[in-house]
């Protein structure tokens, strides 16, 4: 290499390094604090390691029931996203509308310029007509409406990908819509679906200002809000304990994208060609 190449390939490498340093002294901070007395800002070995937050934290029945009401949150907004995006998606796949890809799009623009933080007071009040204000099933259908609409979307390549060829050989001996949609669709869309239901739950995983303003009681209160307790009057961040349960918090979505991605991958365009 002339000596120009070799200094661009030294800028670009220490443009990496930078970069990976940038990311890894979070999760270095996240993988040692948690076990340290007394932790600091900067990431460290732990002078005298100890497991005392963790202890706090088994002991407090707040913070362990809001990884709980995390689960339940997500769980079923990934069955309700996953199923309705699925038979959504099938059914823009297969009918032939006037308009369709005009109201895919319009679907996915709409979810994107109105979020969430901008229709709260419309939402909070919708769901305080209907009397779901602090119930979690409010919180499911809020969350899980806003994301249908990229679901869908997202999925829908993956149906357009199944060849017809398949559903009418089901047909012939007798197949219904749901029963093609289940044996023939759904196992060649896996690789879809899986996506979607990570992605759902990530999402649901770390949202924290509709579980805020429609969930009033703390025992139904989710980790990501929760985690606001750990401030003192003052303001200040307890560190131990908030290490501890980041840590915690992290765990459930590392172990679900890990098995995911080793079981089924993850893509977001179709599965097969005919």
């Amino acid at each position: 290499m002339n000596p120009r190449q070799v200094v661009s390939r030294i800028g670009f490498y220490t443009f990496v390094a930078v970069v990976t340093g940038f990311f890894a002294l979070p999760m270095l901070w996240l993988a040692a604090a948690p076990f340290d007395a007394n932790p600091g800002y900067a990431p460290r070995v732990p002078e005298k390691p100890t497991l005392q937050h963790f202890s706090d934290l088994f002991e407090n029945d707040l913070t362990m029931g809001s990884l709980w009401n995390s689960v339940l949150l997500s769980v079923f907004c990934m069955v309700l996203v996953v199923a309705s995006a699925a038979l959504a998606a099938y059914a823009l796949s297969r009918v032939r509308i006037p308009g369709r890809d005009a109201l895919l799009y319009v679907l996915l623009l709409l979810s994107s310029v109105v979020t969430g933080t901008a229709a709260m007071v419309p939402i909070f009040l919708m769901i305080w007509k209907i009397g779901l204000l602090d119930r979690q099933f409010g919180v499911v259908l809020v969350l899980s409406g806003g994301l249908l609409p990229a679901a869908i979307f997202i999925l829908k390549d993956f149906m357009d990908s199944v060849p017809r060829s398949y559903e009418e050989s089901a047909r012939v001996f007798g197949a219904g819509p749901l029963r093609i949609l289940r044996d023939i669709v759904v196992p060649v869309a896996r690789p879809g679906l899986a996506t979607i239901a990570v992605w759902t739950v990530v999402n649901v995983w770390g949202s924290y200002l509709v579980p805020f303003l429609l969930l009033r009681d703390q025992d139904k209160q989710p980790a990501a809000v929760v985690v606001r307790t750990f401030y003192d009057e003052g303001g200040g961040a307890q560190l131990g304990p908030i290490s501890a349960f980041s840590l915690l918090y992290s765990i459930p979505v590392v172990l679900m994208y890990l098995f995911v991605n080793r079981r089924y991958g993850f893509r977001l365009h179709g599965g097969i060609k005919s």
